[in-house]
């Protein structure tokens, strides 16, 4: 066959494109086809004609794209490497161990919140800033890759299946990642398993109003709302709407319909999702959390129009949680929102968790509010100091404040006295309760006031 330099020329030509565009991600281009194909995606270039066979390698499966590391750094590579975290294996671990948080973080090991208490994970080695940005990418789909890199904060969940879920907080610091996984268990206790007192299982048959739980962060607000929210869902036949940040426990339908709302993946926000709650026929709400004036002013209407509302708070005590959401407001505000959660309030539980001295563990303590006719009127007339007072003399109406639920628990040799005098509210009330001499507690309170 006789030489034609033209041809050589065009195959020459065509390789080299070739190189340029598979250096560039592209696809190469096709001799001899029009300039409209050149460079097009594989999946668009190849599509077949009308009434062609599909081949299977012509429809590529749907991938989840991979992102850009924080600050999009430029050449860095996502993939977790030999080496890295076993995120997996750490987190089995710490359930092994009985725990309710892994911490990652550079410069130090996996550490299990174990009793209260930080320990390290033996066998993993110490966290080297690639290594775990890497593991935690890997975690991370498109648009939460996205939404941290925007924020630099980040909730969303983790699931071991069969095994665990975790609320995961993902943040920077110090110009490299940190993460903290909360375990949910798979199965929601009932109220009693989980030492709550019985009065508090009342406020899961509520026709209507607002039943806040507080207390400081890892005191077990969403797992005894997760067990009360149960309880309605197999005794009662109601619609149940969730909004939570992330989704924690997962609720089946039982008597009840359960539908569950996830900010940032099913609604932009708690407030964006309360404005269109109430269209969707709820009987009982869940805010995951009051977090400002807009949240908390729907969550009072939805309570005042007939429905039940959950919500919760970073409270220390009933008196302390009704203070916080009347100072959300301002101050012409305050007398209106005063007589609405007089009116709407049904009851106040705050707890907080217990190294126990009985054995490995901890436990609940509690103080549990009702909003008596007694108690209205105090919210109603701004004399929320008298609270305490009412609460101690409630027991009759299933009321009792933390000091007496810390002094039972230390008679019955469920958590030591100090760890009591750690927790307590009020020191001298608490001594006079566990019958021991005066003393100070940090965080405690004599006479009303914080020492």
């Amino acid at each position: 066959m006789p030489h034609d330099p033209d041809a050589a020329a065009r195959e020459a030509a065509a390789r080299a494109a070739a190189r340029v565009a598979q250096a560039q991600g592209g696809v190469p281009p096709v001799p001899g086809a029009p300039a409209a194909q050149q460079g097009q995606p594989l999946h668009t270039a190849q599509q077949p004609r009308a009434g062609q066979a599909v081949p299977q390698q012509a429809v590529p499966q749907a991938q989840r794209p991979s992102a850009a590391p924080v600050g999009n750094r430029v050449g860095m590579n996502n993939e977790v490497r030999e080496g890295d975290l076993d995120l997996n294996a750490a987190l089995r671990r710490m359930l092994q161990l009985g725990g309710s948080d892994l911490h990652l973080t550079v410069g130090a090991p996996p550490m299990a919140r174990v009793d209260g208490g930080l320990v390290p994970l033996e066998g993993f080695d110490i966290q080297k800033p690639d290594g775990l940005r890497r593991v935690l990418y890997s975690v991370l789909s498109q648009r939460q890759r996205e939404t941290f890199e925007e924020e630099l904060e980040l909730d969303f969940a983790y699931a071991l299946v069969g095994e665990a879920r975790f609320r995961v907080n993902l943040y920077q610091q110090r110009d490299s990642l940190g993460a903290a996984f909360r375990v949910i268990p798979y199965e929601i206790l009932p109220l009693e398993s989980l030492g709550i007192p019985p009065v508090v299982a009342n406020f899961a048959g509520l026709p209507r109003g607002l039943v806040l739980v507080t207390g400081p962060t890892g005191s077990g607000k969403s797992t005894t709302l997760a067990s009360i929210i149960d309880l309605a869902n197999r005794s009662r036949n109601d619609h149940i709407m969730t909004v939570e940040d992330p989704i924690e426990f997962l609720h089946r339908h039982k008597r009840s319909l359960v539908n569950q709302r996830e900010v940032g993946a099913d609604t932009h926000s708690f407030q964006s999702a309360l404005k269109h709650v109430l269209r969707q026929d709820p009987d009982i709400i869940l805010v995951g959390e009051l977090r400002d004036l807009e949240t908390i002013s729907v969550a009072l209407t939805a309570a005042e129009t007939g429905h039940l509302v959950f919500a919760t708070l970073h409270t220390q005590d009933a008196a302390q949680t009704i203070d916080r959401i009347i100072d959300v407001f301002p101050a012409y505000q305050q007398g209106q929102v005063r007589a609405q959660l007089a009116n709407a309030l049904q009851g106040v539980v705050c707890q907080t968790l217990c190294r126990r001295s009985d054995g490995p563990g901890r436990a609940v303590a509690t103080e549990v509010m009702i909003a008596t006719p007694a108690i209205r009127n105090l919210i109603r007339e701004g004399k929320t100091h008298q609270i305490y007072s009412a609460m101690q003399a409630g027991a009759k109406q299933g009321m009792h404040t933390m000091d007496q639920h810390l002094a039972d628990l230390v008679r019955i040799g469920r958590i030591s006295y100090e760890t009591g005098l750690e927790k307590c509210h009020h020191v001298e009330e608490f001594n006079r309760l566990t019958g021991r001499g005066t003393g100070v507690a940090q965080g405690a309170t004599t006479a009303g006031s914080a020492i």
